[in-house]
């Protein structure tokens, strides 16, 4: 997609939307998930998936469990049960703005109409 900047602002909730239709993710499924779902057209970089997945770890709706793969750790993502909550909250009101916008584009102009 050309402009990303519109996905931003929606970016900790799709990662906890894939957190929960798939259990626990590491941080390059998640991206790879993304590609694969949206066919290339959203690409999440590291530099934007990282400080979310912070960000909400901080926020205790994240739980990280480290494995040992190969000869590396990895970090595993899961939602915590308050994640769980949090998400259903923030899909819904997900919903709502792609609603709301959805109107918005569609809106057509009545040119009488005073604002």
């Amino acid at each position: 997609m050309k402009n990303s900047q519109l996905y931003k602002g929606s970016l900790t909730t799709i990662i906890m939307k894939l957190l929960e239709e798939n259990g626990r993710m590491y941080g390059y499924e998640i991206t790879q998930k993304v590609k694969s779902i949206t066919k290339g057209e959203l690409n999440i970089t590291e530099g934007a998936l990282y400080p979310a997945l912070h960000k909400l770890e901080g926020e205790g709706l994240l739980d990280v469990e480290v494995e040992k793969v190969g000869n590396r750790l990895r970090k595993y993502y899961k939602l915590t049960e308050d994640g769980q909550k949090e998400t259903v909250n923030r899909l819904a009101e997900l919903e709502e703005f792609i609603k709301n916008m959805q109107t918005l584009v569609n809106l057509k102009i009545n040119p009488d109409l005073q604002f």
